[in-house]
């Protein structure tokens, strides 16, 4: 069985880059401001740890690995900086992931425009680090929405569209550039399942379209993430999200789908609705420091093989790895890659 990451990883100790998840009252604009300042050395900083995280993960065993995001903030602003519209400068506060914390955010006071390619660099330097294919990862559009102010567009729905017609630019550049996986990331899908169905799979489709058939397309939603490790009691979306989104997405133009089952099991009927698309399923707890046994693991990849063809099934983490430290982050992957292989 085949093994991959969804998206962060801890960050190896010789880049200066701030990350998005250390605690720090505005962290978007603190982000800008080290932009300002940042040299030579803290840009080649980034390049070598991504290529330090791609062999970090190729070495545990993960057959489809990430870049750990390694050049980004954050997994959506650092996108969004590369898109025409948006306004770093004066931020605006607003509730985001369903109350769950209430960040100063861009404002978009423009149309969205594509802006120069971006994602083509970062990705030829993590390819450059192993012969396995590295994922891509991109926000989706109401991920977007719900990380920022839109001050230009009437409703969501077409501001979704416009941002997956923008997000299409870059993916598109990936793909001609010769990446095989891309990903477009979709937590909200969870938590506003009523408004996925009603456009959000729609643009979800529409940030692919054109894209060749080699092209692997991946999306990921997740269930919720906590604030800091180990906790256990923390806003979480309603696990029957998955179930009310599972077989339209099955229906969709995309071929894999990543969900969490790690920090809390789903019912593994759930894969039975996936009928023709690949399940990327979270088997290890990303913002929890005990590491899963391989043991462990291998039970709940059998227990998924009863309810699904195991041709279609990848093990992962259940979300991006960058609160761990590096040690248990090893440490998980190693146990993932080694319970998965173990299964013909």
């Amino acid at each position: 069985m085949q093994t991959t990451t969804i998206g962060s990883y801890p960050k190896p100790d010789s880049m200066t880059l701030p990350g998005f998840i250390a605690k720090h009252p505005n962290p978007t604009a603190r982000y800008t401001e080290w932009l300002a300042t940042r040299t030579d050395a803290d840009k080649e900083a980034a390049l070598e740890g991504a290529r330090t995280i791609v062999r970090e993960q190729a070495s545990c065993g993960i057959d489809i690995p990430t870049d750990g995001e390694a050049p980004r903030e954050h997994y959506v602003y650092y996108h969004l900086r590369h898109i025409e519209g948006f306004d770093f400068e004066n931020l605006a506060e607003r509730e985001s992931r369903g109350g769950a914390w209430s960040p100063r955010v861009p404002v978009l006071r423009h149309a969205v425009q594509p802006g120069f390619p971006f994602l083509v660099k970062d990705w030829r330097t993590a390819q450059e680090a192993t012969g396995n294919p590295v994922k891509m990862t991109v926000p989706g559009p109401m991920t977007i929405i719900d990380s920022t102010v839109n001050e230009h567009y009437s409703d969501e729905r077409a501001l979704a569209r416009a941002l997956a017609d923008t997000l299409n630019v870059e993916i598109r550049r990936l793909a001609e550039a010769g990446c095989r996986f891309i990903q477009v990331d979709e937590p909200l899908f969870a938590r506003r399942p009523d408004a996925a169905l009603d456009w959000g799979i729609e643009c979800l489709e529409r940030c692919f379209h054109g894209l060749p058939p080699t092209l692997t397309r991946v999306m990921h939603m997740c269930c919720g993430y906590p604030s800091a490790l180990n906790m256990t009691d923390y806003p979480k979306a309603d696990p029957q999200a998955y179930f009310e989104l599972a077989g339209p997405l099955d229906m969709a133009k995309i071929d894999a789908v990543s969900i969490e089952d790690a920090h809390r099991h789903n019912d593994l009927a759930l894969l039975e609705k996936f009928t023709q698309t690949t399940v990327i399923l979270g088997c290890v707890d990303i913002a929890n420091t005990r590491v899963e046994t391989v043991d462990e693991i291998s039970g709940r990849l059998g227990a998924a093989h009863q309810h699904i063809d195991p041709a279609r099934l990848i093990a992962a983490p259940d979300c991006g790895l960058a609160m761990l430290d590096r040690d248990t982050a090893v440490q998980k992957m190693s146990n993932l890659a080694s319970a998965a292989h173990a299964i013909d």
